[in-house]
């Protein structure tokens, strides 16, 4: 695997950010309670987290250890405001669905945590994609996430998808029917750790399957020699 296919794996899925080294908890559960209130909260993190790690690389021969973290976060936190106030004239009601974890963007251990020990280490190149890896690995367990809380929680799924893909795309909201009476829990705060519970188990019970289709049994690769 290349150089840049690793950088990709880690960050959607070995190193992921959310289920590995379990960053970002904050925003993660808080605003998973549907799909698309998990995308829109992935992708302003993946765009902040992208063009963050971008700069730091561009500027990290020039920065003094002495100051380098407030100069990380202020770079973080200029992003950070320009996803915001972007949110807040385009997608406005959904701006204000996920309110105060926005901003907070800037404190997320994940943005601050790349930068750090990785973009100011390496080029641009490879900290762009970096970014980029570990935002939509973040992202992924958003959504994800906020899909299972919200089918088990609501009975449906993409609701208010209009407040990010236009009027248009009310119609990809699916629903279970008027019947299906939801289970109040997933879409309340402990259904949050309990979803993101099955989803760190169900990583762990891949790699442990993958782990040991890669191992050949010794008696399988050395059999034992026959008398005679």
């Amino acid at each position: 695997m290349s150089e840049y296919g690793k950088l990709v794996k880690e960050g959607l899925w070995s190193n992921n950010q959310a289920l590995v080294a379990l960053l970002g908890l904050c925003p993660l559960l808080a605003v998973s309670n549907t799909a698309i209130n998990g995308l829109g909260m992935g992708i302003a993190t993946t765009v902040v987290v992208t063009l963050s790690n971008g700069t730091v690389s561009l500027i990290r021969n020039w920065v003094r250890q002495e100051v380098r973290l407030p100069v990380f976060v202020i770079i973080i936190a200029s992003f950070v405001t320009a996803v915001e106030l972007s949110m807040n004239a385009w997608f406005h009601e959904l701006y204000k669905i996920l309110g105060i974890f926005i901003p907070l963007i800037v404190t997320n251990c994940i943005i601050i945590g790349r930068a750090e020990a990785f973009a100011s280490k390496n080029p641009v190149g490879r900290s762009l994609l970096d970014g980029l890896a570990i935002g939509i690995g973040f992202t992924l367990v958003l959504f994800t996430l906020g899909a299972l809380r919200e089918i088990t929680g609501l009975g449906t799924l993409f609701t208010q998808a209009d407040l990010m893909f236009g009027e248009g795309a009310r119609n990809l909201t699916l629903s279970l029917g008027d019947d299906f009476k939801g289970m109040l829990l997933a879409i309340l705060p402990p259904g949050a750790f309990i979803g993101l519970g099955f989803l760190i188990a169900l990583k762990n019970l891949i790699d442990r399957r993958a782990t040991q289709t890669k191992t050949v049994p010794v008696s399988a690769a050395q059999p034992e020699p026959t008398a005679g």
